[in-house]
């Protein structure tokens, strides 16, 4: 074995302290030292503490956006392909035989938040994949195609990006950037124990929530997980987006493989398992496709299960976002009276329901617009991912 100072450097990022201890050890560092140097790496912001040395995807291109709460910075990290062309096959899929892509831009979002007790924290909306396989037809993201998913180290540089680099202290994660986390589980589920690793981002399980468009088969996987200890505060969210399966059919085609009765099935079962946990419901308002008073009928009867009874209060909350225009979009944004008019029929339905503030719609960092231009031209779909093909339907 060689001398400890001699070995090569370990790249803490997407790990646990547990591993990176773990890793050390098998090159004879001792536990102490490689603690100091895991801590240097995530609460000082420092890259190079032997034996510990990561590097972050710099970030190419800020945008901002002033709100009544402060500024809302969406912010692009770039991964270069890789000079092995070997290396690059394992990790890019069919990118690596397309010489027209040089870089691979990772988008996250910054978001401002003032609550009810005036305090302000931020927001940090992470991605899970480049592109997307679900093809929802809203959305931007869904427009490049699933070009691949991110490894939990790529996951966890936008926190840290956010943190040492956008100087942000974030309080909450959202897995509601681009790709569809439950397409990417098991790397998601391995981020997560880094960002959540008190000796590491320190981000409390509360405080994380995956956004998903439905994955039945990933929902079950979740059931298993939350079960697990100190995993069942873990946050969900369902893009729910239409009140009947005649219009998600048309704008979410992986309805067609799980439509809306099972969906419902799956999201009570969660329900159960993770007791008094909320669940957040987001039904992004599209103008003349589901937004007429019998929409929100039928929206309010779907949601009856997670409402309020005489022995529990409201379960689910429902977040009602105003559609954002992707590029070309078929649609325009919805007039505000409106969705005013669609939330408060919802409210006179018994349903827990806010009206989602529209923030980063001027910089495309709003919900569902999020997306590289020059990618969405090609509509890549890695075909190595078959569990993710059967999503269309």
């Amino acid at each position: 074995m060689p001398p400890a100072d001699d070995i090569a450097p370990i790249d803490p990022l997407g790990m646990t302290h547990e591993q990176f201890v773990r890793a050390c050890a098998e090159h004879g560092i001792k536990s102490g030292r490689a603690m100091n140097a895991y801590r240097a790496v995530f609460k000082q912001g420092n890259t190079d503490a032997p034996p510990a040395r990561t590097t972050i995807p710099p970030i190419v291109h800020r945008l901002t956006e002033d709100v009544d709460e402060g500024t809302t910075t969406k912010f692009v990290s770039r991964l270069d392909r890789p000079d092995d062309e070997s290396r690059a096959h394992d990790t890019l899929g069919a990118l690596a035989k397309d010489l027209r892509v040089e870089h691979l831009d990772i988008e996250s979002v910054i978001i401002p938040m003032v609550g009810r007790t005036k305090k302000k924290t931020h927001t940090l909306c992470v991605s899970s994949q480049i592109g997307c396989a679900m093809g929802c037809g809203f959305c931007e993201t869904a427009q490049m195609g699933l070009v691949r998913s991110l490894t939990p180290r790529e996951i966890v540089a936008q926190w840290y990006s956010a943190t040492h680099h956008e100087h942000t202290h974030i309080d909450n994660i959202v897995f509601m950037g681009m790709g569809e986390p439950l397409d990417n589980l098991d790397n998601v589920l391995s981020a997560i124990a880094c960002l959540t690793d008190h000796h590491g981002p320190a981000v409390p399980m509360s405080a994380i929530t995956i956004s998903t468009v439905g994955r039945v088969d990933g929902l079950r996987k979740l059931a298993q997980v939350v079960q697990q200890p100190g995993w069942k505060r873990l946050g969900l969210a369902l893009s729910l987006n239409a009140s009947n399966d005649h219009v998600r059919n048309q704008i979410m085609p992986l309805n067609k493989k799980w439509g809306m009765d099972e969906l419902r099935d799956t999201m009570i079962e969660l329900m159960h398992i993770r007791g008094s946990r909320k669940i957040l419901f987001e039904y992004v308002l599209i103008p003349e496709v589901n937004d007429s008073p019998d929409h929100a009928r039928e929206l309010a009867l779907w949601l009856e299960p997670f409402m309020r009874t005489e022995k529990r209060g409201h379960i689910g909350l429902l977040n009602v976002i105003p559609y954002n225009p992707r590029r070309d979009s078929p649609w325009p944004a919805p007039d505000e009276a409106n969705v005013k008019h669609f939330v408060d029929q919802l409210a006179d339905l018994g349903v827990f329901v806010k009206r989602r503030r529209t923030k980063g719609r001027s910089t495309m960092a709003a919900c569902g617009q999020l997306g590289t231009a020059s990618i969405r031209k090609r509509k890549y779909v890695d075909l190595s991912t078959s569990a993710t093909n059967e999503g269309h339907g």
